[in-house]
């Protein structure tokens, strides 16, 4: 029994870890080749392409990608300028050398404050221009050689890398995004009900604002992964759709909470609380039940959930806003309880517009 419950939780633990452990297999796998193929060519320093397979090897093919172009054009532009700096600047000295290396790593430099992706211009530019001190040294006249060297192992060590990612359990980042996805809906389902619950009941405005980061940072994830898939179609890895309008839609989803939030950071009249929980609450759960529902369906697990319930309960909540109207009960409240009675239901009204945009972008992913 025991054994038969630790190999479910293995198999649990696995399958919660796929994306982490499919990487671990192709960094190794890419190292090991990159290993291989270096010392086959008779490559003099193995160690750069191994070291740039294990780089460049990212999350998604499309990560990769990037990674390997900002490391190869990186690679090529530092060797270029430091055999430039070495031919053109000579530096015989302590004093010349250290000129010579500040005339090679200050554009450089600047170039990665900028750029972040090719940090590798500047070590380049400074092995090439230094590799040739010292008693073991390679001489200035093989600046060339060695900057030739490098952007060869460097190419090796990218190719075999983007070979792994596209071979070996190969991940796109459209089904990566799709998850994120996933996740980003849960949380917002979850936010909803608890920021939906604060018309009846004064809500916790540390727990919202801890909810609202979480949220943030799941669309960031989001936006990276759809980034990564962008690259992917461009480099026809892939024939999957534009990815940037789920992001939108998703984005725009998390604005739509964040504005009924601060509408509810403070408790609504009580002459109008009453009416209005009720409904406000069938609309929460249709919203976290519609939510889940949807991303589901975007991670490939489910047909798209009917919008039967979600409908039902807007029109019970718009039913309930109306007779509030009608009973006259908002004709003793302060032009600013007003102002926020009617703000709370343009919020919802927002949520229930891009909560069907995002049904509509869900429904071309699947198509």
């Amino acid at each position: 029994m025991q054994s038969r419950e630790g190999a479910k939780g293995l198999s649990g633990w696995v399958s919660r870890h796929r994306i982490e452990l499919g990487l671990s297999l192709r960094m190794t796998i890419a190292g090991l080749l990159s290993f291989v193929a270096a010392h086959l060519l008779g490559l003099v320093q193995v160690y750069w392409a191994v070291l740039t397979a294990v780089i460049v090897m990212q999350t998604s093919v499309g990560g990769s990608l990037k990674a390997m172009f900002d490391r190869f054009v990186g690679t090529l532009g530092g060797a270029a300028w430091g055999v430039a700096v070495t031919v053109g600047l000579p530096h015989q000295g302590v004093a010349a050398t250290g000129v010579a290396l500040a005339v090679a790593l200050i554009p450089l430099a600047v170039l990665v404050a900028f750029r972040p992706g090719y940090r590798v211009a500047p070590v380049t530019a400074a092995i090439v221009l230094l590799g040739h001190l010292g008693p073991g040294g390679l001489g200035q006249d093989g600046a060339v050689e060695a900057a030739l060297d490098r952007v060869f192992e460097i190419g090796l060590g990218s190719i075999v890398a983007l070979l792994v990612a596209l071979l070996v359990v190969p991940a796109r980042a459209h089904g990566l995004l799709y998850d994120v996805a996933r996740g980003a809906l849960a949380l917002m389902a979850d936010q909803a009900t608890r920021v939906l619950a604060g018309v009846a009941d004064p809500i916790d405005s540390a727990v919202v604002l801890s909810g609202n980061d979480r949220i943030r940072a799941a669309i960031e994830r989001a936006s990276a992964s759809a980034d990564e898939a962008s690259r992917e179609r461009r480099s026809y890895v892939t024939e999957a759709p534009d990815p940037e309008p789920l992001v939108r839609a998703l984005r725009r989803l998390s604005h739509d909470l964040v504005m009924v939030a601060r509408v509810l950071r403070t408790p609504l009249p009580d002459a109008v609380r009453v009416p209005l929980a009720a409904a406000a609450g069938e609309v929460a759960a249709a919203l976290a039940s519609q939510m889940i529902g949807i991303g589901a369906a975007i991670s490939g697990n489910s047909a798209l959930p009917a919008p039967g319930p979600l409908d039902r309960a807007f029109d019970a909540y718009d039913q309930a806003v109306a007779g509030l109207r009608r009973e006259g009960l908002t004709r003793a409240l302060s032009d600013e309880d007003v102002e926020r009675i009617f703000g709370l239901s343009f919020g919802i009204e927002q949520i229930r517009r891009n909560l069907d945009d995002l049904t509509g972008r869900a429904r071309d992913l699947m198509a």
